[in-house]
Protein backbone atom coordinates (compact mmCIF):
# COMPACT_ATOMS: atom_id res chain seq x y z
CA UNK A 1 0.00 0.00 0.00
CA UNK A 2 1.14 3.38 -0.96
CA UNK A 3 0.66 5.92 1.50
CA UNK A 4 0.44 9.13 -0.13
CA UNK A 5 -3.18 9.93 0.19
CA UNK A 6 -2.17 10.33 4.01
CA UNK A 7 0.57 13.33 2.96
CA UNK A 8 -2.26 16.03 4.84
CA UNK A 9 -1.38 14.60 7.73
CA UNK A 10 2.22 15.21 7.81
CA UNK A 11 2.02 18.61 7.09
CA UNK A 12 1.64 20.05 10.34
CA UNK A 13 2.24 19.44 13.51
CA UNK A 14 0.13 17.36 16.61
CA UNK A 15 -1.27 16.62 18.49
CA UNK A 16 -3.57 14.61 16.43
CA UNK A 17 -6.93 13.22 17.04
CA UNK A 18 -7.63 9.89 15.85
CA UNK A 19 -11.01 7.63 16.06
CA UNK A 20 -12.59 4.22 14.00
CA UNK A 21 -15.52 4.80 13.88
CA UNK A 22 -18.51 2.44 13.39
CA UNK A 23 -21.64 3.27 12.02
CA UNK A 24 -23.55 0.58 12.72
CA UNK A 25 -27.00 -0.41 11.37
CA UNK A 26 -29.70 1.76 10.07
CA UNK A 27 -32.53 1.24 12.57
CA UNK A 28 -33.66 3.04 15.53
CA UNK A 29 -31.32 0.94 17.51
CA UNK A 30 -28.16 1.34 15.54
CA UNK A 31 -29.25 5.34 15.80
CA UNK A 32 -28.93 5.00 19.24
CA UNK A 33 -25.83 3.22 19.19
CA UNK A 34 -23.78 5.28 16.76
CA UNK A 35 -24.73 7.99 19.35
CA UNK A 36 -23.65 6.33 22.40
CA UNK A 37 -20.29 5.48 20.44
CA UNK A 38 -19.49 9.19 19.51
CA UNK A 39 -20.02 10.15 23.04
CA UNK A 40 -17.64 7.44 24.59
CA UNK A 41 -14.55 8.65 21.67
CA UNK A 42 -14.86 12.59 22.36
CA UNK A 43 -15.22 11.85 26.18
CA UNK A 44 -11.82 9.84 25.50
CA UNK A 45 -10.20 12.52 23.68
CA UNK A 46 -11.56 14.73 26.28
CA UNK A 47 -9.78 12.69 29.06
CA UNK A 48 -6.50 12.41 26.98
CA UNK A 49 -6.11 15.92 26.72
CA UNK A 50 -8.08 17.15 23.38
CA UNK A 51 -8.63 19.97 23.27
CA UNK A 52 -12.48 21.47 22.67
CA UNK A 53 -12.32 22.85 19.02
CA UNK A 54 -10.84 19.74 18.11
CA UNK A 55 -12.84 17.52 20.00
CA UNK A 56 -16.25 19.42 18.21
CA UNK A 57 -14.67 19.12 14.75
CA UNK A 58 -14.85 15.39 15.58
CA UNK A 59 -18.14 15.15 16.88
CA UNK A 60 -19.68 17.19 14.21
CA UNK A 61 -17.98 14.57 11.42
CA UNK A 62 -18.73 11.67 13.40
CA UNK A 63 -22.26 12.50 13.92
CA UNK A 64 -22.45 12.92 9.64
CA UNK A 65 -21.45 9.20 9.41
CA UNK A 66 -24.13 6.83 8.76
CA UNK A 67 -24.13 3.27 7.72
CA UNK A 68 -25.80 3.49 4.39
CA UNK A 69 -23.21 6.09 2.65
CA UNK A 70 -20.05 4.45 5.02
CA UNK A 71 -21.23 0.63 5.71
CA UNK A 72 -17.99 -0.27 6.99
CA UNK A 73 -17.38 3.32 8.97
CA UNK A 74 -14.68 5.66 8.23
CA UNK A 75 -11.25 7.02 10.02
CA UNK A 76 -11.31 10.57 11.41
CA UNK A 77 -7.67 12.48 11.74
CA UNK A 78 -8.29 16.19 13.44
CA UNK A 79 -6.04 18.57 14.59
CA UNK A 80 -6.00 21.57 15.56
CA UNK A 81 -9.89 21.92 15.37
CA UNK A 82 -10.35 20.83 12.48
CA UNK A 83 -10.75 17.34 10.83
CA UNK A 84 -7.92 17.17 8.44
CA UNK A 85 -8.93 13.90 6.80
CA UNK A 86 -11.72 11.05 6.55
CA UNK A 87 -11.13 7.99 5.01
CA UNK A 88 -13.63 5.31 3.90
CA UNK A 89 -12.52 1.56 6.09
CA UNK A 90 -13.35 -1.62 4.17
CA UNK A 91 -14.09 -3.60 7.28
CA UNK A 92 -15.77 -2.53 10.18
CA UNK A 93 -13.28 -2.02 13.47
CA UNK A 94 -14.33 -4.79 15.81
CA UNK A 95 -14.18 -1.97 18.55
CA UNK A 96 -14.18 1.92 18.83
CA UNK A 97 -10.63 3.02 18.47
CA UNK A 98 -9.87 6.55 19.69
CA UNK A 99 -7.19 8.57 21.01
CA UNK A 100 -4.99 11.72 21.13
CA UNK A 101 -1.51 11.89 20.79
CA UNK A 102 1.49 13.42 19.07
CA UNK A 103 1.07 11.36 15.44
CA UNK A 104 -2.24 9.85 14.02
CA UNK A 105 -2.77 6.49 14.71
CA UNK A 106 -2.42 4.77 11.83
CA UNK A 107 -1.39 0.60 11.85
CA UNK A 108 -5.36 0.18 12.16
CA UNK A 109 -6.43 1.99 8.81
CA UNK A 110 -4.02 -0.65 6.78
CA UNK A 111 -5.40 -3.16 8.94
CA UNK A 112 -9.49 -1.83 7.98
CA UNK A 113 -8.62 -0.55 4.45
CA UNK A 114 -8.56 -3.31 1.39
CA UNK A 115 -4.61 -4.11 0.68
CA UNK A 116 -5.92 -5.89 -2.10
CA UNK A 117 -4.27 -4.18 -5.92
CA UNK A 118 -5.42 -1.96 -7.63
CA UNK A 119 -6.94 -3.76 -11.01
CA UNK A 120 -7.18 -2.54 -14.91
CA UNK A 121 -9.99 -4.76 -16.07
CA UNK A 122 -9.96 -4.50 -20.29
CA UNK A 123 -13.11 -5.44 -21.71
CA UNK A 124 -11.95 -6.42 -25.19
CA UNK A 125 -13.43 -7.06 -28.83
CA UNK A 126 -11.93 -7.30 -32.18
CA UNK A 127 -13.01 -3.88 -32.74
CA UNK A 128 -11.42 -2.34 -29.80
CA UNK A 129 -11.70 -2.17 -26.01
CA UNK A 130 -12.95 -0.32 -22.77
CA UNK A 131 -10.33 0.10 -19.64
CA UNK A 132 -11.83 -0.31 -15.98
CA UNK A 133 -9.52 0.99 -13.11
CA UNK A 134 -10.96 -1.62 -9.71
CA UNK A 135 -9.69 0.18 -6.05
CA UNK A 136 -10.50 0.69 -2.93
CA UNK A 137 -12.84 3.72 -4.44
CA UNK A 138 -14.70 1.50 -6.47
CA UNK A 139 -14.78 1.12 -10.11
CA UNK A 140 -13.98 3.74 -12.29
CA UNK A 141 -13.13 4.58 -16.12
CA UNK A 142 -9.89 4.21 -17.20
CA UNK A 143 -10.51 5.72 -21.00
CA UNK A 144 -10.91 2.93 -24.45
CA UNK A 145 -9.75 2.35 -27.20
CA UNK A 146 -11.21 1.48 -30.99
CA UNK A 147 -9.24 -0.15 -33.77
CA UNK A 148 -9.99 -0.71 -37.10
CA UNK A 149 -14.14 -1.05 -38.00
CA UNK A 150 -14.10 -3.07 -41.23
CA UNK A 151 -13.24 -5.71 -42.11
CA UNK A 152 -13.40 -8.01 -38.74
CA UNK A 153 -16.21 -10.91 -39.55
CA UNK A 154 -14.85 -13.80 -41.50
CA UNK A 155 -17.64 -14.90 -44.66
CA UNK A 156 -18.73 -18.27 -43.82
CA UNK A 157 -17.86 -19.22 -47.53
CA UNK A 158 -14.84 -21.23 -48.47
CA UNK A 159 -14.59 -19.76 -52.42
CA UNK A 160 -11.05 -19.40 -53.42
CA UNK A 161 -12.42 -15.76 -54.36
CA UNK A 162 -12.83 -15.05 -50.39
CA UNK A 163 -9.56 -15.87 -49.56
CA UNK A 164 -8.14 -12.42 -50.18
CA UNK A 165 -11.02 -11.12 -48.12
CA UNK A 166 -10.21 -13.32 -45.20
CA UNK A 167 -6.19 -12.54 -44.83
CA UNK A 168 -7.95 -8.40 -44.43
CA UNK A 169 -9.93 -9.79 -41.92
CA UNK A 170 -6.95 -11.19 -40.23
CA UNK A 171 -4.86 -8.13 -40.93
CA UNK A 172 -7.22 -6.42 -38.96
CA UNK A 173 -7.66 -8.51 -35.99
CA UNK A 174 -3.73 -8.44 -35.46
CA UNK A 175 -3.75 -4.56 -36.03
CA UNK A 176 -6.29 -4.07 -33.67
CA UNK A 177 -5.33 -6.31 -31.15
CA UNK A 178 -1.58 -4.43 -31.59
CA UNK A 179 -3.66 -1.07 -30.89
CA UNK A 180 -5.20 -2.54 -27.87
CA UNK A 181 -2.45 -3.67 -26.49
CA UNK A 182 -0.53 -0.86 -26.68
CA UNK A 183 -3.74 1.24 -25.32
CA UNK A 184 -3.47 -1.16 -22.66
CA UNK A 185 0.08 -0.49 -21.37
CA UNK A 186 -0.71 3.10 -21.46
CA UNK A 187 -3.76 2.89 -19.42
CA UNK A 188 -1.63 0.61 -16.69
CA UNK A 189 1.01 3.07 -16.44
CA UNK A 190 -1.29 5.79 -15.67
CA UNK A 191 -3.71 4.46 -13.57
CA UNK A 192 -1.14 2.91 -11.05
CA UNK A 193 -2.41 -0.65 -11.11
CA UNK A 194 -0.63 -3.46 -10.57
CA UNK A 195 -2.43 -6.20 -12.02
CA UNK A 196 -4.33 -6.50 -15.10
CA UNK A 197 -7.74 -9.00 -16.01
CA UNK A 198 -8.93 -9.14 -20.20
CA UNK A 199 -12.31 -9.70 -19.98
CA UNK A 200 -13.46 -11.12 -23.88
CA UNK A 201 -13.79 -13.86 -26.69
CA UNK A 202 -10.42 -16.66 -25.69
CA UNK A 203 -9.04 -15.70 -28.88
CA UNK A 204 -9.13 -11.75 -28.63
CA UNK A 205 -7.48 -11.96 -25.02
CA UNK A 206 -4.80 -14.08 -26.11
CA UNK A 207 -3.91 -12.02 -29.47
CA UNK A 208 -3.71 -8.74 -27.16
CA UNK A 209 -2.21 -10.74 -24.15
CA UNK A 210 0.84 -11.50 -26.46
CA UNK A 211 1.32 -8.22 -27.79
CA UNK A 212 1.56 -6.81 -24.40
CA UNK A 213 5.19 -5.68 -22.91
CA UNK A 214 6.81 -8.59 -20.60
CA UNK A 215 6.57 -6.24 -17.39
CA UNK A 216 2.60 -6.08 -18.10
CA UNK A 217 2.33 -9.53 -19.22
CA UNK A 218 3.65 -11.52 -16.25
CA UNK A 219 1.20 -9.04 -13.71
CA UNK A 220 -2.06 -10.01 -16.76
CA UNK A 221 -3.91 -12.88 -16.00
CA UNK A 222 -7.65 -13.72 -18.35
CA UNK A 223 -11.03 -14.93 -17.39
CA UNK A 224 -13.42 -16.40 -19.65
CA UNK A 225 -16.50 -14.84 -17.90
CA UNK A 226 -17.81 -11.42 -19.28
CA UNK A 227 -17.26 -9.48 -21.97
CA UNK A 228 -16.98 -5.98 -23.78
CA UNK A 229 -21.00 -5.34 -24.81
CA UNK A 230 -23.26 -3.63 -22.45
CA UNK A 231 -24.87 -5.79 -19.84
CA UNK A 232 -22.33 -9.18 -19.71
CA UNK A 233 -21.42 -8.21 -16.83
CA UNK A 234 -22.19 -11.32 -14.39
CA UNK A 235 -21.31 -12.36 -10.54
CA UNK A 236 -18.92 -15.29 -11.83
CA UNK A 237 -16.90 -11.97 -13.97
CA UNK A 238 -16.64 -9.79 -10.10
CA UNK A 239 -15.76 -12.95 -8.44
CA UNK A 240 -13.17 -13.63 -11.17
CA UNK A 241 -12.00 -10.27 -10.81
CA UNK A 242 -11.39 -10.66 -7.11
CA UNK A 243 -10.05 -13.63 -6.88
CA UNK A 244 -7.22 -12.18 -9.26
CA UNK A 245 -6.71 -9.58 -6.92
CA UNK A 246 -6.60 -11.93 -4.10
CA UNK A 247 -3.59 -14.15 -5.72
CA UNK A 248 -1.92 -11.43 -6.61
CA UNK A 249 -1.90 -9.84 -3.16
CA UNK A 250 -0.78 -13.09 -1.68
CA UNK A 251 1.80 -14.04 -4.08
CA UNK A 252 2.98 -10.13 -3.39
CA UNK A 253 3.51 -11.07 -0.16
CA UNK A 254 5.04 -14.29 -0.37
CA UNK A 255 7.44 -13.01 -2.50
CA UNK A 256 8.27 -10.02 0.23
CA UNK A 257 8.58 -12.40 2.98
CA UNK A 258 11.16 -14.95 0.52
CA UNK A 259 13.04 -11.97 -0.55
CA UNK A 260 12.98 -10.32 3.58
CA UNK A 261 14.41 -13.99 4.54
CA UNK A 262 16.98 -14.06 1.91
CA UNK A 263 18.22 -10.28 2.84
CA UNK A 264 18.08 -10.98 6.70
CA UNK A 265 20.13 -14.28 6.77
CA UNK A 266 23.80 -13.75 5.48
CA UNK A 267 27.19 -13.92 7.48
CA UNK A 268 27.74 -10.99 9.87
CA UNK A 269 29.11 -7.51 8.91
CA UNK A 270 28.15 -8.49 5.68
CA UNK A 271 26.07 -6.62 3.27
CA UNK A 272 22.15 -7.31 3.75
CA UNK A 273 19.05 -5.94 1.95
CA UNK A 274 16.28 -6.52 4.95
CA UNK A 275 16.07 -5.31 8.48
CA UNK A 276 14.01 -6.06 11.04
CA UNK A 277 13.60 -4.41 14.95
CA UNK A 278 13.35 -1.29 15.85
CA UNK A 279 16.78 -0.03 16.06
CA UNK A 280 17.70 -1.44 12.83
CA UNK A 281 14.40 0.20 11.40
CA UNK A 282 15.33 3.61 13.01
CA UNK A 283 18.20 3.93 11.41
CA UNK A 284 17.42 2.96 7.80
CA UNK A 285 14.41 5.53 7.68
CA UNK A 286 16.85 8.53 8.67
CA UNK A 287 18.41 7.32 5.64
CA UNK A 288 15.87 7.29 3.57
CA UNK A 289 16.53 3.78 2.82
CA UNK A 290 13.34 1.54 3.21
CA UNK A 291 12.04 0.79 0.05
CA UNK A 292 8.76 -1.42 1.74
CA UNK A 293 8.11 -1.31 5.66
CA UNK A 294 6.56 -4.59 6.58
CA UNK A 295 4.52 -4.95 9.54
CA UNK A 296 3.09 -7.49 11.35
CA UNK A 297 -0.40 -6.21 13.74
CA UNK A 298 0.26 -8.34 16.48
CA UNK A 299 3.97 -8.24 16.67
CA UNK A 300 5.25 -6.94 19.82
CA UNK A 301 7.52 -3.92 18.79
CA UNK A 302 4.52 -2.00 17.44
CA UNK A 303 4.31 -0.39 20.37
CA UNK A 304 7.81 0.17 21.28
CA UNK A 305 8.03 3.63 22.74
CA UNK A 306 10.47 5.68 19.86
CA UNK A 307 11.28 9.76 19.70
CA UNK A 308 10.46 11.81 16.94
CA UNK A 309 11.08 15.00 16.17
CA UNK A 310 8.89 17.94 13.79
CA UNK A 311 10.31 15.99 10.76
CA UNK A 312 9.46 12.76 9.56
CA UNK A 313 13.43 11.42 9.83
CA UNK A 314 14.08 12.72 12.76
CA UNK A 315 13.12 9.24 14.74
CA UNK A 316 15.01 7.90 17.77
CA UNK A 317 15.22 5.02 19.95
CA UNK A 318 16.42 7.32 22.99
CA UNK A 319 15.01 10.63 23.80
CA UNK A 320 19.10 11.70 24.03
CA UNK A 321 19.46 10.42 20.90
CA UNK A 322 16.83 12.51 19.33
CA UNK A 323 18.68 15.65 20.89
CA UNK A 324 21.44 14.76 18.75
CA UNK A 325 19.65 14.98 16.05
CA UNK A 326 18.37 18.29 16.14
CA UNK A 327 15.39 18.26 17.84
CA UNK A 328 15.04 20.44 21.07
CA UNK A 329 12.20 18.86 22.24
CA UNK A 330 11.50 15.20 21.30
CA UNK A 331 8.19 13.58 21.82
CA UNK A 332 7.50 10.32 22.58
CA UNK A 333 5.24 7.90 20.61
CA UNK A 334 4.78 4.45 19.44
CA UNK A 335 6.88 2.83 16.89
CA UNK A 336 4.91 1.91 14.28
CA UNK A 337 3.38 5.65 13.79
CA UNK A 338 6.47 6.95 13.51
CA UNK A 339 7.90 4.53 11.19
CA UNK A 340 5.01 4.76 8.87
CA UNK A 341 5.70 8.61 8.92
CA UNK A 342 8.56 8.20 7.93
CA UNK A 343 7.77 5.56 5.03
CA UNK A 344 4.88 7.81 4.17
CA UNK A 345 7.10 11.06 3.05
CA UNK A 346 9.67 8.58 1.50
CA UNK A 347 7.15 7.13 -0.71
CA UNK A 348 8.07 3.75 0.67
CA UNK A 349 5.46 0.59 0.12
CA UNK A 350 4.00 -0.31 3.06
CA UNK A 351 2.42 -4.51 3.45
CA UNK A 352 0.84 -6.16 5.75
CA UNK A 353 2.31 -9.31 6.90
CA UNK A 354 -0.46 -11.76 8.10
CA UNK A 355 0.31 -13.58 11.38
CA UNK A 356 1.39 -17.44 10.62
CA UNK A 357 -1.32 -19.68 10.54
CA UNK A 358 -1.51 -23.31 12.06
CA UNK A 359 0.22 -24.66 8.45
CA UNK A 360 3.08 -22.69 9.20
CA UNK A 361 6.28 -23.01 11.16
CA UNK A 362 4.97 -20.43 13.60
CA UNK A 363 8.39 -18.19 12.20
CA UNK A 364 8.33 -14.67 13.73
CA UNK A 365 8.62 -13.07 10.59
CA UNK A 366 9.29 -10.42 11.04
CA UNK A 367 10.86 -10.26 14.70
CA UNK A 368 8.69 -7.93 16.87
CA UNK A 369 6.36 -7.34 14.13
CA UNK A 370 8.37 -4.63 12.08
CA UNK A 371 10.60 -5.58 9.42
CA UNK A 372 11.74 -3.68 6.23
CA UNK A 373 13.13 -4.14 2.51
CA UNK A 374 15.75 -1.90 1.52
CA UNK A 375 16.31 0.45 -1.36
CA UNK A 376 19.83 -0.36 -1.50
CA UNK A 377 22.32 -2.74 0.16
CA UNK A 378 23.13 -1.81 3.65
CA UNK A 379 27.04 -2.61 4.30
CA UNK A 380 27.31 -2.29 8.46
CA UNK A 381 30.43 -0.35 9.36
CA UNK A 382 32.93 -2.05 10.43
CA UNK A 383 33.26 -2.30 14.84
Amino acid sequence: MQLSFLTPLFDRRGPWATVYFDPAQNDESGAKRRELSVREACRTLEVEGADAATVRAVRDTLMDIGPAEDPSGRVVFAAGGEVVLSHRLSRPPQRLIAGWAPLPRLTPLLELSSQDPVCLVAYIDRTGADFERRGAAGPQDAGQVEGRQHPVHRTATADWSERHFQLKVENTWEQNAAEIAGALNTAYEESGADLVVLVGDPRERAAVHERLPEAVRQVTTETEHGARAAGSSSPALEEAVEEARRQHNRRRIEQALDRFRAGRVGVPDKPTDAVEGVPALVEAVREHRVETLLIRPDGADLARETWIGADPDQVAVRRTEARTLGESEPLPVRADDALLRAAAVTAADVLIVPPPDGDGDGTDVPTGGLGALLRWTYEPAPA
